[in-house]
């Protein structure tokens, strides 16, 4: 049978990295609907247009299709013109508000009501294969510890409403496992590509070396924390080659996989290792940490340093996330999450190429 894939979240760099390696390793790929916001219209036909010629694709095999995974019926409105919903074989549904300091209706509307109408629509689909949820380790919130696969348990806090948004669409995902062949990916925090360093957006980790541009002339850089806690720091090029390996893999039917690093480095591991290789210096001395949030809750400083105040709940948080399902189903794929500090200095000149491009950086509110 020939796949048929539909996504969202496209042109969204996760969403076209996956897209182009489902290409590049399904043999029994025929066709691709993208729904895509009107605002998005532009970038989304570029980036089509971008595929279509690395890949030779006809005009035909790559459509888009306006639309909104918020409203009813993704507000498609007669636009399934040119597809047929009854010939799609794989749904990836990327779509999401990813910002850490989100407003709780904005995130809600996404995320959650997105989640909820697109399950209606995977339920319309009679040739499924398979459904590819994108959640995030951070589902687990505030609770700390091992932290299982297996598990969705709704803890006492979150940090966020990004989390708490994350963490109820999942539920509703996973309410879908009795009917439809549902597979859920959790990355970690995802950087740029471990090999040339390549992301469309300075956020995450990237609020690092925003912190450090700014203080590079400083005759010393300090610690902002002693932290033994660890932070998941994944590469974009092992979540893309995981995720498209998993979801065209029976063993993943009905399956939840931490796509995180088994073996993470601590918050203040990860300082120095940015410290020494973009400033060229060691860190010395140290900054109370309690100082560090105290300053970045005052708006012009956090704006100035290009760094949101939501970021530091994750250099104190104690959760290691477990992985035994995705390394147990991607044994003898070759597919492996690479070692962190192997990507750092490719992520740091691509960051230094790009930093002053605006359109990589986020709005810092």
């Amino acid at each position: 049978m020939k796949h048929v894939y539909f996504f969202t979240g496209f042109p969204g760099f996760i969403s076209n990295q996956l897209i182009r390696e489902l290409l590049n390793k399904d043999r029994s790929f025929s066709r691709l609907i993208a729904i895509v916001l009107p605002s998005q219209s532009d970038k989304a036909q570029n980036e089509r247009t971008r595929i279509i010629e690395e890949f030779h694709l006809s005009e035909e095999q790559f459509q888009l299709v306006e639309g909104d995974i918020t409203k009813a019926n993704l507000n498609l409105r007669g636009n399934e013109t040119g597809f047929n919903r009854m010939e799609i074989t794989h749904v990836f549904h990327l779509a999401a508000i990813y910002d850490l300091a989100v407003p709780k209706e904005i995130a809600y509307s996404v995320n959650v009501d997105g989640t909820r109408n697109m399950n209606e629509f995977v339920r319309s689909i009679p040739s499924l294969k398979r459904y590819t949820y994108f959640s995030t380790a951070y589902v687990a919130g505030k609770r700390e510890g091992i932290l299982y696969e297996d598990e969705l348990i709704r803890p006492e806090e979150f940090k966020n409403f990004y989390e708490e948004t994350k963490y109820e669409a999942e539920v509703l995902v996973r309410s879908l496992m009795g009917e439809v062949p549902v597979t859920i990916i959790r990355p970690g925090i995802v950087k740029g590509s471990t090999s040339t360093g390549e992301t469309i957006k300075f956020d995450g980790p990237y609020f690092i070396l925003n912190f450090l541009d700014k203080i590079r002339f400083m005759p010393f850089i300090p610690y902002i924390t002693k932290s033994s806690c660890v932070i998941n720091l994944v590469p974009i090029d092992y979540i893309i080659q995981a995720t498209a390996y998993l979801s065209l893999n029976d063993k993943g039917v009905g399956v939840t996989y931490h796509l995180t690093d088994p073996n993470p480095y601590t918050v203040t591991e990860v300082y120095r290792m940015f410290t020494s290789m973009y400033n060229g210096k060691e860190p010395k001395g140290y900054v109370p940490f309690v100082l560090t949030r105290t300053m970045l809750k005052i708006k012009p400083v956090r704006k100035y340093f290009g760094v949101e105040v939501e970021s530091l709940d994750y250099f104190t948080w104690k959760g290691f996330f477990d992985c035994a399902n995705a390394q147990r189903d991607l044994a003898g794929s070759g597919i492996h999450c690479p070692d962190f500090k192997d990507g750092v200095l490719p992520m740091i000149d691509y960051y230094r190429a790009n930093k002053q491009c605006s359109d990589y950086h986020i709005e810092i509110t």
